[in-house]
């Protein structure tokens, strides 16, 4: 599978989050949702309880006692055993053994900040010269639509 990334313009990075999230659970996946700061996975544990029920993600915050049972597994650091499905934020690191071992890896990143934007295209670059394959996403037009693919 080529790793997708997602280059947010129109919604909040959480609801596209949460949106994939819903779809990676609703096929059996579990996912490793990484960042690159516990601060801010801390919120995102926050606003994934606030789903309510019908939009309840389960989910919790690695260390715990039972990170191995965690439908989604919100992390700073790589957890590779058991997870089918990696989604990266934040510019969070992502291997190239790990896209082509896992159902699915995507990368989302917030259109409207700069510093993301440049940290996507480096990460691009990186894994396709490396020899993954990936597919661009981009939701500009108010839709997701593929732009390119690598």
């Amino acid at each position: 599978m080529p790793a997708l990334f997602y280059h947010v313009t129109q919604s909040p990075v959480e609801e596209v989050v949460a949106s994939l999230l819903q779809r990676a659970l609703g096929q059996g996946w579990r996912v490793e949702l990484r960042g690159t700061d516990a601060a801010r996975m801390d919120w995102y544990d926050q606003r994934l309880w606030l789903g309510g029920d019908e939009a309840f993600l389960p989910h919790g915050l690695a260390g715990g006692p039972h990170d191995n049972l965690q439908p989604v597994l919100l992390t700073t650091a790589p957890k590779p055993e058991g997870m089918q499905a990696i989604m990266a934020l934040d510019g969070a690191e992502v291997s190239l053994d790990e896209i082509a071992q896992k159902e699915r890896v995507w990368i989302l990143f917030d259109g409207r900040d700069q510093q993301a934007l440049e940290r996507a295209r480096a990460q691009w670059r990186d894994l396709t010269g490396a020899g993954a394959s990936a597919q661009y996403w981009s939701e500009e037009g108010g839709r997701w639509e593929k732009k390119a693919e690598k």
